[in-house]
């Protein structure tokens, strides 16, 4: 007879880690150069004016400034259109 009690399902030491994910500077707020604005997983933001999107898809600042995020509708070819979030620094 077994001595211990037979193997059920545990998730012990196998549970993801919290990535982080979201707008880290509000609008209005004073940025420097190289600050992370958003951290995002796709395109949920568009990089603006200022701005440049890294390899994950983080938004991030080239210049000093002020934050700033606008709502724009962007009309494709096949005149569908798209609502779009854009974060500039000004």
């Amino acid at each position: 007879m077994s001595t211990t009690k037979s193997a059920g399902s545990s998730r012990l030491g196998r549970d993801s880690q919290p990535k982080y994910l979201g707008i880290k500077v509000s609008d209005g707020q004073k940025i420097n150069p190289g600050m992370i604005i958003v951290r995002q997983r796709g395109l949920k933001f568009i990089a603006g004016e200022n701005t440049k999107k890294g390899s994950d898809d983080t938004i991030y600042s080239l210049k000093k400034g002020v934050v700033k995020f606008k709502n724009k509708t962007l009309i494709h070819f096949d005149r569908s259109k798209k609502s779009a979030k854009i974060v500039s620094v000004e």
